[in-house]
């Protein structure tokens, strides 16, 4: 009487197991195992640091319009291979009308491991690297100008490209963004805040 008790139980036991099994053999044959995530675009490594505030840090005025207006300088890393060239777009992420563009510049040659400051507001650097117009309407860098009030957090974004981009200097945010689609091999932002 005992014994055919625990025949049923015994008998669900090995279905169970039996089927526990077959999933795990059909899983691993048609692949659907556990992966290592793969590394979406620009997910590679690249670092962006400035000698004159640090992430999260307050931008010095010399850098503003309440100052000189010149740009910072900036400083990354070795980029990843197949680098081709460099772009790098300034945003105040806290504007009233929505991200306003204080700078882009394109096709930074790849062997440029940072930008010193002062950069030239001129179309053309000696290096190659063209500037684009910012939101003030003008070419190249234009320095934090908030209206008074609360800290506002201005973004550098680095994006190291696996080509240069077949833009003309006085090219818009949109028009880089768009011509880097599918050429990001990584990208670096710094983050620095300045409030009037």
């Amino acid at each position: 009487m005992k014994i055919g008790h625990f025949i049923p139980r015994y008998d669900v036991i090995r279905a169970v197991v039996l089927a526990l099994t077959i999933c795990f053999i059909v899983l691993l044959i048609s692949g659907c195992g556990p992966k290592e995530a793969e590394p979406e675009e620009g997910e590679m490594g690249l670092a962006l640091s400035s000698l004159v505030f640090k992430e999260g840090g307050t931008i010095p005025a010399k850098y503003t319009c309440d100052g000189e207006d010149v740009s910072p300088p900036l400083r990354w890393g070795e980029p990843p291979v197949g680098t081709q060239s460099f772009a790098l777009i300034m945003d105040d992420l806290d504007a009233p009308g929505g991200v306003f563009t204080h700078w882009v510049l394109l096709n930074v040659p790849r062997d440029s491991q940072g930008l010193p400051e002062g950069v030239p507001t001129q179309a053309q650097l000696s290096s190659g690297a063209l500037q684009g117009k910012n939101d003030f309407r003008r070419i190249g860098y234009g320095g934090p100008c908030p209206p008074p009030g609360g800290p506002h957090r201005y973004q550098f974004t680095l994006y190291a490209l696996d080509r240069s981009l077949p833009l003309a200097a006085g090219a818009s945010r949109k028009q880089v963004l768009d011509a880097m689609q599918g050429h990001i091999l990584a990208q670096a932002q710094l983050v620095g805040t300045y409030q009037r």
